[in-house]
């Protein structure tokens, strides 16, 4: 078939692109007046904080979350940890150098299993034992460089990181070995960790199954059911954690992209306000959604690896005025005075499967009346109900001293609509050479949605970007009410509001379906609060009362 001027065939551009306009609702905002005037970075100033000389530095709560008494005895399986390296390495158990080889072994043995797990795809032998070799020779020496030397780790690979290719899940991208770091490979390799290699992606970033069907990268796997999707865009830093083959990874979010995975894997997933950690040598694919966060083993892992990565990059122009990282208050006993925002609409919106498998959770209702709620509908409250694990999680939370305060998060379909307005836009934008040159060499899925971006005109940008203001100024009311928002995730557009607007997330898993597969609340705070989340969300990941091993799981320090 022959292609027109913009990549695409007659009856993709007279049919199927017009039809996937009306599907998805992306011609909303033009039969909207909206008068705001338009923010196309989602910067916000940092508010004035009160000065507590008292406040421990994040040191001080590193060194309290990694000193901490491990409770994996009760609880029977666990991830291993950055602690667990830690505990074998200042122990004399292990060194990173025989860690290392383990790691080695996973790799070769993952990579021939049936399926294949698919997680790293990029590797070098002697590249990780050069690294490893030097990290046993400073604890030999009792000069570690941090709470991340020897620890591995592997970065998605949208990130520069020498020597691999920088092809960032494409087959035409990065011909040549990368000869330098992005920022936060460059701050990994400052701190001592271990890089393992870089991980599995949608290619280019544009989807959240995760699958990437092409020669060099094929379809990752979940370490939970092999047979179901990762998720994505960062599907392969998920699944290389969930299967035990790092404790950390590296991914970018500009949808969901580390929450998503993170989620559906069973792991912790952090995606900070935007421009919080460099996205210095990441491909600029969307220059105002994407952030870059962590996806660890645990919420502590989560937040020693923020602590590393969080501060201002000369050379990435957003968040240069960011206020200084802290764990403020993480490791308080309770959640005294804490605000809960929940919209008990977003849990209504949830799969078949749930409500039906969950309706002995209806007999909690007797105890809503004990949570200071406001529930408005008995058929809302029955939908709430029937979700015992989101709606017990809550329930734990406030029994830490939180109190719950329902909010209404308004304008979401509108929002979810500009946010996909924006970072295709920017996506084709950035794209525009590598659609005309490589397009068929491109995903049949990667195609589709960078040739729907070109139905998309300035004035849609335009008012997006108004759209945008107001979701901002929406936010932002409610946060001066509470102090974060709780939701379940089971839709991208719980996601999608966080990249949008720029404020951070974080994603903690607190149970598992009916078929084993994991269950995860998403916890949103005000942009520059990471702290609050952290501080949450440790809470949160002591609600599961067991950890189920993934099906697919490699004990490195075994």
């Amino acid at each position: 078939m022959a292609l027109g001027p913009l990549g695409v065939g007659a009856f993709g551009q007279i049919c199927l692109l017009p039809f996937l306009m009306r599907m998805n609702n992306f011609s909303l905002l033009r039969s909207l007046d909206i008068h705001e005037d338009p923010t196309f970075i989602p910067e916000v100033a940092a508010g004035v904080t009160e000065d507590k000389s008292e406040v421990k530095s994040p040191s001080d709560v590193i060194k309290e979350l990694t000193d901490a008494r491990s409770d994996s005895a009760r609880n029977g399986f666990s991830f291993k940890g950055i602690k667990d390296y830690l505990e074998c390495y200042r122990s004399g158990k292990l060194t990173p150098s025989q860690v290392a080889k383990n790691i080695i072994a996973m790799l070769e043995d993952c990579d021939k299993s049936t399926p294949p797990l698919r997680a790293i795809v990029q590797w070098d032998q002697e590249q990780i034992m050069l690294m490893a070799e030097a990290s046993t020779t400073r604890y030999r020496n009792k000069c570690t460089l941090s709470c991340l030397d020897g620890i591995p780790v592997c970065l998605k690979e949208e990130f520069k990181v020498v020597p691999y290719h920088h092809r960032v899940g494409t087959v035409y991208l990065g011909t040549q070995p990368e000869t330098e770091d992005a920022t936060v490979a460059k701050k990994l390799r400052e701190a001592g960790a271990i890089i393992i290699g870089v991980s599995n992606m949608h290619e280019l970033g544009t989807g959240t199954t995760g699958c990437n069907p092409n020669r060099y990268h094929k379809i990752p796997r979940n370490p939970y059911n092999p047979n179901h999707f990762t998720g994505g865009s960062s599907s392969g830093s998920a699944a290389a954690v969930a299967a035990g083959l790092c404790p950390v990874a590296i991914g970018t979010d500009g949808g969901g992209s580390v929450r998503i995975p993170a989620s559906f894997c069973g792991v912790v997933g952090l995606k900070g306000t935007f421009g919080r950690i460099s996205c210095h040598g990441s491909l600029p694919l969307s220059y105002s959604t994407v952030s870059v966060g962590p996806i660890c083993t645990s919420v502590a892992d989560a937040a020693i690896v923020y602590s590393i990565l969080a501060e201002p990059d000369l050379l990435y122009p957003y968040g240069l005025k960011q206020p200084k990282a802290t764990l403020s208050d993480m490791c308080a006993p309770d959640l005294k005075g804490l605000k809960l925002g929940v919209d008990w609409t977003f849990f209504k919106a949830c799969d078949a499967e749930v409500l039906s498998a969950c309706e002995k959770g209806k007999e909690g209702k007797s105890e809503l009346g004990n949570c200071s709620l406001s529930v408005k509908s008995g058929e809302l409250r029955d939908a709430v109900c029937a979700l015992p694990v989101p709606y017990t999680a809550v329930k734990h939370l406030q029994s830490l001293g939180a109190s719950v305060v329902e909010v209404s998060l308004p304008e979401m379909e509108e929002a979810r609509v500009a946010h996909v307005i924006c970072i295709l836009s920017e996506m084709r934008d950035f794209l525009q050479p590598d659609f005309n040159k490589h397009f068929h060499e491109m995903n049949l899925e990667t195609r589709a949605s960078l040739a729907l971006a070109s139905q998309f005109t300035a004035l849609d940008y335009i008012k997006a970007n108004r759209q945008r203001t107001r979701s901002m100024r929406f936010l932002q009311e409610i946060f001066s009410t509470v102090n974060c928002i709780l939701t379940p995730v089971r839709s991208m557009r719980f996601m999608q509001v966080g990249n949008f607007i720029g404020i951070p997330g974080l994603v903690v898993p607190i149970g598992y379906s009916t078929a084993g597969l994991p269950i995860s609340l998403q916890v949103m705070a005000k942009w520059w609060d990471e702290a609050v989340l952290l501080r949450i969300g440790l809470k949160l990941e002591q609600f599961r009362d067991q950890t189920k091993k993934p099906s697919i799981y490699y004990d490195i320090l075994a």
